[in-house]
């Protein structure tokens, strides 16, 4: 299974990590911990060192209630670090997370490499086209409503069989727009309880049907502290546990804030597989 980084194949048949750098105020974890250039290329520098193979910056906080952010302020937050880092790091692959077409549009002409979009297309009726002009990879995540309402629309009669029928449909629209790179995200944590989210984890193999790369967060989210009764910046233990049982279970990257524990995770699952 590859993907079409700026010309370059990227295997996913060995599972890759793709480090997180959030520039909002207000993330769940790291929000404004990156606020000078600094700060900022010290944490790509160490990501990319420790094994990262993408870099995944965010400029809208999608955590549950966040501020609204206008597509003006996305811009002027994200396009200066996209700037800094491939002046520094010019072969660096750049994940850009949002859900905005114009901002998508915008970021990769300024150099970045994949989309990921929370909403797959459903908050911007443009992003699909958009995409498909720009002939980037595109990871489309599972997620009802908005980042606002998503936690009152936890209902389902079957989870997985509608999560299945969603990405059924938000694929095959994709597709129909040209899109050929695509890859999954089950939205961890995005309009599911946390019973919820353990048994998508449970059943994750699933997706695999879908025949399509898989891409998992779960790094320090509620469904890890509120289980083990502590904070986010006690829940390096539980993300790795985490991590460890959605590789065995067809995960084809991990999408986390620590990318030296989630490279060790790649490691030892692929080594246990051999």
């Amino acid at each position: 299974m590859t993907i079409n980084c700026k010309g370059n194949l990227i295997d996913l048949s060995t599972p890759k990590v793709m480090g997180i750098l959030n520039c909002t105020p207000d993330s769940f974890y790291d929000g404004g911990m990156y606020k000078s250039e600094l700060a900022i290329l010290a944490q790509v520098e160490k990501m990319l060192v420790e094994g990262a193979t993408f870099i995944d910056i965010g400029a809208y906080s999608s955590r549950p209630g966040a501020a609204f952010v206008s597509e003006e302020e996305e811009l002027n937050r994200l396009l200066p670090v996209v700037d800094l880092i491939l002046r520094e790091f010019s072969s660096v692959l750049l994940s850009i997370d949002t859900f905005r077409s114009k901002v998508a549009k915008k970021a990769i002409e300024n150099g970045a490499t994949i989309i990921n979009d929370i909403s797959a297309g459903m908050l911007d009726d443009k992003m699909l086209k958009t995409v498909a002009q720009l002939k980037v990879p595109y990871v489309m995540m599972h997620m009802r409503g908005t980042p606002k309402t998503m936690q009152l629309l936890t209902n389902y009669d079957d989870v997985i069989k509608e999560m299945l029928y969603y990405f059924s449909e938000r694929i095959s629209q994709a597709k129909s727009f040209g899109i050929n790179d695509i890859i999954i995200d089950p939205g961890f944590g995005f309009a599911k309880t946390i019973a919820q989210n353990y048994e998508v984890l449970q059943k994750m193999n699933y997706f695999t049907s879908l025949e399509l790369p898989i891409l998992v967060g779960v790094s320090r989210k509620s469904m890890i502290y509120k289980v083990l009764e502590n904070s986010p910046e006690n829940a390096l233990n539980g993300t790795t546990v985490l991590n460890t049982v959605a590789l065995q279970n067809g995960a084809s990257i991990l999408r986390v804030h620590d990318v030296k524990e989630a490279v060790e995770c790649v490691k030892l699952v692929k080594k246990l597989e051999s």
